[in-house]
């Protein structure tokens, strides 16, 4: 327990957020009843006057904290300790690290937190990027579900969690998924606003269409590309952020994610040798970091989705969504899409490189052409 005053310089983490959740954030072992009574009783000051709970603070500011308040039977969460494979499966996911963040690139089939019989999950690799003892824990301000692979951003401090988790909150960030659904919507760009709400004796694991009671959800597509009648590369974009949303939406016209057996049935999959995995991918996150300036980041997709994209017909290079577009903003169309598949060439040189390199069979000639 402290038996001296202490003071606290307001870090820019922590602009804005009250002066009770920045006790939680950096001294939770002090009770709300306790900061209470501080506040009441002056102890408490801020830049030397009085303070309540409820004060929002500004960066660069001191905080007085009076001595005492701690409730020393309680002890600090103990770090797990992670295996060598655990740390290095953490650590090849990482695609990008900021001064307030770490973005991975969560694999399909990894849960993103844990829960009743899933004991593997991103949630629980987060120790490997804070190896000591007072290192922060990074923290998840978004999810992924298990079989969705893709952009996965971690926040670094508890305040640049609060700070992503707003722009998540308040749908400033920007996400775009990509998709391969089956079937050609009828309609090639448009907004799918259909309510959605937890269906009733699923345990709150499975969502559904709900035009009385659900809440609003609303999602933009695009499509990019298609094989003949039987299948297309679509571009989504939530606009609010529902449990299993794009797969419902899809779904619900009549075009479920290949692959997604859970909303589309046994209509979810193509015959013939396209991945029975689910095809959904977090391509592309667009983000205002607490620091300032822009976060981008784009993840490469799952080696089965790039597979069925190739066997499909379909070249990555011509989504919109790439930074190709915003590169070649004085190209002509026509520069565009021949620039589009050039890079799209040397994707599938690539790609065939990387199986031979395994031991992989050689593709039979003219396997997965388009008709």
């Amino acid at each position: 327990m402290s038996d001296s005053v202490r003071q606290f310089t307001v870090q820019p983490d922590d602009d804005g957020v009250r002066l009770d959740r920045w006790f939680k954030r950096h001294l939770p072992q002090i009770g709300f009843a306790t900061i209470s009574k501080w506040a009441r009783t002056g102890q408490i000051r801020v830049d030397g006057g009085r303070a309540k709970p409820e004060d929002r603070l500004a960066a660069g500011q001191i905080v007085r904290v009076p001595p005492g308040g701690e409730a020393p039977h309680r002890k600090p969460v103990a770090k797990r300790e992670l295996t060598a494979d655990e740390i290095a499966e953490a650590q090849a996911m990482v695609i990008a690290q900021t001064k307030s963040a770490i973005v991975l690139n969560k694999p399909p089939g990894l849960a993103t937190q844990g829960g009743t019989k899933t004991h593997r999950h991103v949630d629980g690799l987060l120790d490997a990027f804070a190896p000591g003892e007072d290192d922060p824990r990074p923290r998840l301000v978004h999810r992924l579900d298990k079989d969705t692979s893709g952009v996965l951003l971690v926040a670094r401090t508890p305040g640049s969690a609060a700070s992503y988790s707003r722009r998540f909150s308040g749908r400033s960030a920007k996400k775009v998924y990509w998709a391969l659904v089956v079937g050609v919507p009828d309609v090639p760009e448009g907004t799918i606003d259909v309510p959605l709400a937890k269906q009733p004796g699923t345990g709150g694991e499975k969502m559904h269409v709900d035009e009385e009671n659900g809440q609003r959800a609303v999602t933009r597509y695009r499509v990019v590309d298609k094989a003949a009648k039987k299948a297309a590369w679509v571009e989504l974009e939530p606009m609010t952020g529902r449990t299993h949303q794009l797969r419902v939406h899809m779904a619900a016209i009549g075009h479920p994610i290949l692959g997604d057996g859970k909303y589309g049935g046994q209509d979810a999959f193509l015959t013939g040798s396209v991945s029975r995995k689910m095809h959904l991918h977090a391509r592309r996150l667009i983000i205002e970091q607490p620091e300032g300036g822009k976060l981008d980041v784009t993840a490469d997709l799952p080696e089965h989705f790039a597979a069925s994209m190739e066997q499909l017909g379909f070249d990555p290079a011509l989504s919109e969504a790439e930074p190709l577009r915003e590169e070649s903003n004085e190209r002509t169309p026509a520069e565009k899409k021949q620039a589009a598949r050039a890079h799209a060439k040397q994707y599938r040189r690539g790609r065939r490189g990387e199986r031979r390199s395994r031991g992989a069979a050689p593709k039979p000639k003219g396997k997965g052409k388009r008709k």
